[in-house]
């Protein structure tokens, strides 16, 4: 009979992914940043910090797995936290400069999803597109010197110049963000799960002995 190791397989963070997608979230967070918010504001180092609280503590509960399953569920909500107040600084600046969150159910979304981006650059190239249509259908509505005048049959105007593809870009990661949280949350709710069943490093140490113990 196989004894249970006192110290389990732990770590192994790279490979999940939340950890993943809150790492690209962090990636496209500091591009977003550095791009579209004055580097010296506060704003600027709260929304970078809280993309790296999401990845620095996925990874350091998954390391802390190791002798603390309590402490690995803890550090996780905390990742979890950090992303929802991430998600949060992301509205508030489309909504501060009059630009459109997508709906739930917007199909650009879904592409986005389906898109399956890795990288930063892939995600860049994925709102350059969307950003690109956009434009080109702004400059409809403007009429043939691409200024904002009357519009047709009362579409109002696109987002002010400058900040064309800040829209998609805030979107983009919004969407991604809110890929990260659902993760994390099916990741949370098993953690809970398997602590509730098995307990933690004082169960398996009461465990380990007893075995030892029993031992002939």
């Amino acid at each position: 009979m196989n004894e249970e190791p006192l110290i389990p397989k732990h770590g192994g963070y790279r490979r999940l992914k939340s950890f993943q997608v809150a790492q690209l979230c962090y990636d496209v967070t500091v591009r977003f940043c550095d791009k579209y918010i004055e580097k010296r504001s506060r704003t600027h180092d709260q929304m970078v910090q809280a993309a790296r609280s999401g990845v620095q503590n996925i990874a350091e509960g998954s390391e802390a797995s190791a002798t603390s399953k309590k402490m690995e569920l803890k550090l996780t909500q905390v990742a979890r936290a950090s992303l929802e107040e991430l998600k949060l600084d992301y509205e508030d600046y489309l909504r501060h400069r009059s630009l459109t969150l997508w709906a739930e159910n917007d199909p650009r979304r879904k592409a986005l999803v389906a898109r399956r981006c890795t990288t930063a650059d892939e995600v860049a190239a994925w709102v350059k597109e969307v950003g690109g249509q956009q434009d080109v259908q702004q400059k409809g509505r403007n009429g043939p010197d691409g200024q904002n005048g009357p519009t047709l049959r009362g579409k109002p105007p696109g987002p002010p110049k400058g900040l064309t593809y800040a829209e998609p870009s805030a979107n983009a990661v919004h969407v991604l963000i809110g890929v990260a949280c659902s993760l994390l949350d099916r990741q949370v709710a098993a953690l809970a799960a398997a602590f509730e069943k098995e307990g933690g490093f004082t169960e398996r140490l009461y465990r380990t002995r007893q075995q030892r113990r029993n031992r002939p």
